[in-house]
């Protein structure tokens, strides 16, 4: 049992350090620590504080990668344990997903011919988000000696260490203080100025009590450090605490040194096993509404709480000033932005398993509505257009130019012609309320930024007289190797859908409160003539499709294309580039990712089974996934058609991501978007639950063979409901009254009953 619950290795190779300090990462939503090793100087480390960004000299506003508190150097009479130096022996580091712990074992020969061994563990807490610990059991195995530990805050931290010419530094040191126990380092970020405290304290024990002989507090520059001195005796075990406070100007406005001291202080009297215990205990809470469980296939079950772990470990409920970035708090990959990831891929996992949190990253949006009207009137539109990507208040911060293979600049199209974010942020509002009915977000926030968005839309409509139709020329859809299209599908039809919606639910808030209509009209600056306009544009907004019907065309003036076939795959089954034969590759059929099988999936409801069909297997032969987000997407909508063989290895190719690397750069960061992908292809995908149009939750499950039984966990209108799928039953617990469907046939389930229906 407690094997599926942890990601565990017994081999330690340097170069492998940056991914295991991603996969390693303790998040809690408010900051992450990345894995590092504590005995090793190989790696990039990164400690990330949700909401913490500055440009300074960077290209674009990044997160920054804040003042190391996590440095624990030990000595043996002056020599330091260096894990690449010395002779390892043995290595074990485990990450316990359950309750939120990592576990580190090193077994070390010096060249003095003296081994030790060193347990630790560490976590970052659940229950205060301001605390984080480690935990180190040192054993001196055949010898008796003096020792040092050495417990520093660097303030010397950079982004960007591995591109040399975007080398930066976000934050200035301002002072250091000696706690007493314990040091604290003080810095502040040069655009916002953020300031940013992190204090630690090294406390230990034997049964005697305390073993440190004297203490010694330094400031060195950019860094702070207290050294204890303490002598061992062979094969005894010796055990050091060290105890980790972050608060910055964000979270309060009083001192921050007195703000920290105090919490420090709280945090030793409570005690290390004390906190790890209400942190646990969150986890719990956690995972009961969240797990899902395969019995018979190890590989999957350990890959799915991955993915499920990491991504519950970046949100933050209290802060409705964050949302999740593409890398998490996981590293410095996309500098921190949030994209479309969040609300496509990541959001309904919180949507149907925490609510509160989804409403929280909903919130995000909400509080950066005025950059994105910025944005709308920098480019000379309408109404509000959120950015590609995001930072700290909804301006656009995609580079405008970056570098290819060979050096050469180039221009990133993304943040200017990527439009479909705002329907899909549009579309995160409406599924929110679909499950929650959550009113007060709807009547307060959430038709404030559908209207707005659909007064984008409106001043981004070009009309073609001569077809007496509108269109969205020049623009990128979510396969990013055609740049520049017009009359992309997925950006059409949402468009439509959005402005759609957005009328629906004004008309909903006049009946619902009409104060705020009108006040909401009045702020916006719409009234009925612009209702009226909306109404006769959307239905005149042009969809490219096959003559058929069936099967839609990408873009306009796709299908005439290159035609180019995928023939081989990678060890890891990813498509090889095929030869292009002398063509561009814009020229080619090729896609990124999916792009009309994405939108069927995004509004499943509005096609029919013949139409997902035909679409996924045109396109579905013509994808390079050199996204992470395409393969858990090509998995769920690949068991809606049928092709379960498929399925079942594009699920795990997005489950093992980043646990095996198959995109080659999980060292950069966290692949967030394919963290919620793997909740959507388990939950939408083999658990077949869906939202049909009279809003009545489906079940249309079907697990593999090597399966013996599945369950999951969704929350839908504040009822728990579990299901289990196994050979032979599909079961069904609700906490509420619920009428479902399963197999597309109606049931209602009374409260605390469950439904059982043969498969």
């Amino acid at each position: 049992m407690h094997r599926v619950w942890n990601v565990e290795i017994n081999e330690y190779n340097s170069t492998q350090n940056r991914k295991y300090e991603t996969i390693f990462t303790l998040a809690n939503g408010y900051r992450g620590l990345r894995g590092a090793i504590e005995f090793s100087k190989i790696g990039e480390r990164g400690n990330f504080i949700a909401g913490v960004f500055d440009k300074n000299t960077a290209q674009v506003t990044e997160i920054v990668n804040c003042q190391d508190p996590l440095i624990f150097n030990i000595y043996v009479d002056g020599e330091i344990i260096d894990i690449d130096s010395t002779n390892l022996l043995d290595f074990n580091r485990s990450l316990d997903m359950k309750n939120g712990i990592l576990y580190s074992n090193y077994k070390v020969e010096l060249k003095s011919g003296r081994i030790l061994e060193i347990k630790t563990e560490r976590f970052v807490s659940r229950n205060n988000v301001h605390r984080w610990a480690a935990k180190y059991i040192i054993k001196p195995v055949n010898f008796k000696a003096k020792m040092f530990i050495e417990n520093i805050i660097d303030g010397t931290v950079v982004n960007s260490t591995l591109d040399l010419a975007n080398l930066t530094k976000h934050f200035e040191v301002l002072d250091a203080e000696d706690f007493k126990p314990g040091i604290a380092l003080k810095t502040r970020t040069f655009d916002n100025k953020i300031e940013i405290v992190e204090a630690t304290a090294v406390l230990s024990e034997d049964e005697n009590g305390n073993i440190f002989k004297s203490r010694k507090y330094t400031k060195l520059g950019e860094k702070v450090r207290e050294l204890y001195e303490f002598f061992v005796e062979e094969g005894k075990e010796y055990t050091v605490f060290k105890y980790g406070i972050t608060y910055t100007s964000r979270d309060t406005k009083k001192e921050l040194f007195e703000v920290a001291q105090r919490e420090l202080r709280d945090f030793i009297n409570i005690g290390y096993e004390a906190e790890k215990e209400a942190h646990s205990n969150v986890w719990q809470r956690l995972w009961d509404g969240m797990d899902v469980k395969i019995k018979g296939d190890d590989t999957a079950q350990i890959g799915i709480r991955f993915n499920l772990f990491q991504l519950a470990s970046s949100a933050y409920p209290d802060d409705p000033r964050v949302s999740i970035a593409a890398k998490a708090l996981h590293g410095e990959g996309y500098k921190g932005h949030v994209f479309w990831d969040t609300e496509i891929f990541m959001l309904p996992f919180f949507v149907y398993t925490n609510p509160e949190v989804a409403k929280s990253l909903l919130m995000y949006r909400y509080n950066t509505l005025d950059g994105a009207r910025r944005n709308a009137q920098l480019n000379g539109f309408k109404g509000a257009q959120f950015p590609w990507e995001s930072a700290d208040d909804g301006t656009e911060v995609t580079p405008k130019w970056g570098v290819d293979y060979d050096g050469n600049p180039v221009r990133i199209w993304t943040g200017d012609e990527e439009y479909h974010i705002n329907s899909d942020i549009a579309f995160g509002i409406w599924e929110y309320f679909r499950a929650t009915k959550d009113e007060e977000f709807l009547i307060n926030y959430g038709t404030e930024i559908l209207l707005d968005t659909a007064k984008f839309w409106n001043s981004r409509l070009e009309y073609n007289k001569a077809q007496d139709r509108y269109e969205i020329n020049r623009v990128i859809g979510p396969d990013e190797f055609h740049e520049h299209v017009n009359n992309n599908v997925y950006t059409n039809y949402l468009a439509k859908w959005n402005m759609k919606k957005a009328l629906e639910v004004k008309e909903w808030l006049k009946e619902k409160d009409r104060i705020k209509y009108k006040t909401l009209c009045n702020q916006l600056g719409i009234s009925d003539v612009d209702f009226k306009e909306w109404e006769e544009k959307l239905n005149k907004i042009y969809i490219p499709m096959a003559k058929d019907g069936k099967l839609i065309e990408q873009f306009e003036g796709y299908f005439d294309l290159a035609d180019i076939e995928i023939t081989e795959h990678d060890e890891n089954g990813m498509p090889v580039w095929p030869d292009l034969k002398g063509h561009k590759l814009h020229d080619t059929q090729l896609i990124k990712q999916p792009d009309v099988v994405m939108l069927m999936l995004v509004l499943g409801e509005e096609f029919d089974l013949e139409s997902k069909k035909i679409n996924y297997e045109y396109y579905e032969k013509r994808t390079m996934h050199k996204s992470s987000l395409s393969p858990s997407m090509y998995s769920i909508m690949g068991l809606t058609v049928g092709d379960t063989q498929n399925s079942y290895k594009y699920f795990l190719k997005t489950i093992l991501t980043d646990l095996e690397d198959n995109q080659g750069n999980a060292g950069h960061g966290l692949h967030a978007a394919s963290t919620g992908g793997s909740w959507q292809s388990a939950v939408f995908g083999f658990g077949g639950f869906s939202v049909d149009e009279n809003e009545i939750p489906n079940f249309n499950p079907w697990i593999p063979e090597v399966w013996d039984e599945f369950t999951y966990t969704i929350n839908w209108r504040g009822s728990k409901v579990e299901v289990t799928v196994d050979r032979k039953n599909v079961s069904i617990y609700s906490q509420k009254d619920i009428d479902v469907k399963v197999y597309g046939k109606d049931y209602s389930i009374a409260a605390n009953e469950k439904l059982v229906v043969a498969r």
